[in-house]
């Protein structure tokens, strides 16, 4: 069950397979998850329709890792071209 309460800066978020691929920063919007930054210095997006379930202190996503870090995005869905 998701409840968007409980996806809070600093929460894992884990894959399909259970490992951690990423941790929150925060709601950027309603939909969208942003993740902290990545080794590289990176903000990375989620979708919030790719979250299956917000138990044990994580947020679960229905795809595997790797998969995960091929699909999600670099761009905030706040950003605006002028």
């Amino acid at each position: 069950m998701i409840n968007i309460d409980q996806i809070k800066p600093d929460t894992p978020v884990v894959c399909s397979e259970d490992g951690q691929f990423a941790t929150v920063d925060h709601m950027e919007t309603t939909d969208t998850i942003k993740l902290k930054k990545d080794d590289a210095g990176q903000h990375h997006y989620i979708p919030l329709i790719w979250v299956t379930s917000t138990d044990d202190g994580k947020v679960k996503v229905d795809r595997p890792g790797d998969q995960a870090m091929k699909e999600w995005s670099t761009v905030s869905p706040n950003y605006v071209i002028d």
